[in-house]
């Protein structure tokens, strides 16, 4: 452990002194070890872990952003972890206090009664069709050809949480104009 701080000390002075290819050795070097950390951070917090990536993209561009603030006589991890972990607790805040449960996960044990007709199915497309292109397309892939949200991210080019929000926003959207009739 300690030959790699010194070795990441020596490259950040060398980034730091205009060599581009030690920063990029650096950045490398870095990178898996700041990605583990991050979801080593989330799994402990009850996060979900997919959203590492973006932690260690935060961290990074604030170490680009913010080198010229790291002292050369000072060792180079103690700054890079204390930015790291700032980074997570930002993250985590943003979040709140969430659990996070995949509904696929229930879809299955989710007990559906037949569900009587309230609204003709026309009407029903009617407002369908006055939704934003995006919330659209997603109800149509979910709740009209029963895809699944990673099928429809798939098919999409979306995120699953993309997906999800779009849904939400949709079927909010759908429901209010319903209401209103």
């Amino acid at each position: 452990m300690r030959g790699r701080e010194d070795e990441w000390t020596d490259l950040m002075r060398s980034a730091n002194a205009g060599d581009n290819a030690a920063y990029h050795r650096l950045l490398k070097a870095v990178t898996p070890v700041l990605r583990a950390g991050a979801r080593r951070g989330l799994a402990r917090a009850g996060q979900p872990v997919d959203q590492s990536e973006d932690i260690v993209q935060d961290i990074l561009f604030a170490v680009h952003l913010k080198r010229h603030t790291w002292d050369p006589n000072a060792p180079f991890a103690p700054w890079l972890f204390a930015i790291a972990r700032n980074k997570l607790i930002d993250a985590l805040r943003r979040r709140g206090r969430r659990i996070f449960v995949n509904i696929d996960d229930f879809s299955e044990t989710l007990a559906g009664a037949p569900v009587e007709e309230s609204v003709p199915a026309s009407e029903v497309t009617t407002h369908l069709n006055g939704l934003p292109k995006r919330q659209r397309d997603v109800l149509q892939s979910i709740a009209v050809d029963s895809a699944s949200i990673k099928e429809t991210a798939a098919k999409l080019s979306m995120t699953e949480g993309a997906v999800r929000v779009a849904l939400h926003r949709g079927l909010t959207g759908l429901a209010s104009k319903l209401r209103k009739e």
